[in-house]
């Protein structure tokens, strides 16, 4: 499995990105993709996932709750994670994750850096 990263950038508090998670590989053998991410000093946490039956899971809801929404687009492979919005306090980087029906059962994507300026 193959994960590619995709859409950091920087933008201002209020702003809008859109992530992109771009999967190859025994795409069979996953169960979920998920966005994690990880502040300076902060350890990285889950943002959201969606199962290969198509559900999805917001962690934390507070924090993203409203304002992130994950979807996917089964035809291109890809998981998008779209993010309105945004605050200063989501400033981080963004990885994509699978989580594989096989050991190691997590595999990881290049992150992708997140500044949202106040």
């Amino acid at each position: 499995v193959q994960l590619q990263a995709s859409g950091g950038g920087l933008v201002q508090a209020g702003g809008s990105l859109r992530l992109s998670c771009a999967v190859s590989g025994s795409t069979s053998e996953i169960n979920a993709i998920g966005w994690y991410r990880q502040a300076p000093g902060k350890e990285r946490e889950l943002v959201a996932d969606i199962s290969n039956g198509g559900r999805t899971n917001y962690a934390d809801a507070d924090s993203v709750k409203g304002r992130f929404t994950i979807s996917r687009d089964t035809a291109k492979n890809t998981v998008h994670l779209q993010m309105n919005s945004l605050k200063p306090e989501d400033t981080a980087v963004y990885y994509c994750h699978a989580a594989l029906s096989y050991w190691p059962y997590n595999h990881w994507g290049q992150g992708t850096q997140v500044t949202v300026s106040s």
